[in-house]
């Protein structure tokens, strides 16, 4: 399973207009080798490097496992709350220096029941036991570039 950007490379530089200097619009994503037995996918983008020890930007769940590209803008399944309290994509805006953020795609074998206010901690207690295959890159972020 593979996933990479329609915009960058990973471990390059992310367009601004993906961030809080642009118009902080999620990047285009193209997802590839989904195992034949997947009944769903998960989307998690976070930011090791936050302040605060680690930020969640991007939570989504059952998104189609026959999806193979996720446009710009768009939310490809259901949300969950991120570390901004939004359920939506929360731009990248790296206080200081740069930011790894993370792209991780997970192949279930079932599709996940969340409540509404269902954060990345109660995704990842769902996953348990259900993750196939995943994949993950890396795009950077820095407010001086």
């Amino acid at each position: 399973m593979e996933i990479t950007s329609l915009d960058f490379k990973t471990n390059t530089m992310m367009p601004k207009k993906f961030s809080c200097q642009g118009v902080g619009i999620s990047p285009g994503l193209k997802i590839s080798g989904t195992p034949s037995g997947a009944k769903s996918l998960v989307l998690i983008v976070d930011d090791p490097d936050a302040v605060e020890g680690h930020f969640d930007h991007w939570l989504v769940y059952n998104i189609p496992p026959q999806t193979t590209t996720i446009e710009e803008g768009a939310a490809p399944g259901n949300l969950c709350i991120n570390d901004a309290r939004q359920k939506e994509w929360c731009p990248p805006c790296a206080p200081s220096g740069t930011h790894r953020y993370f792209f991780k795609i997970y192949a279930l074998d079932c599709e996940l029941a969340l409540p509404v206010d269902a954060r990345r901690i109660d995704i990842e207690r769902a996953m348990q036991g259900h993750i196939v295959d995943k994949a993950e890159m890396i795009g950077l972020f820095s407010k001086r570039f």
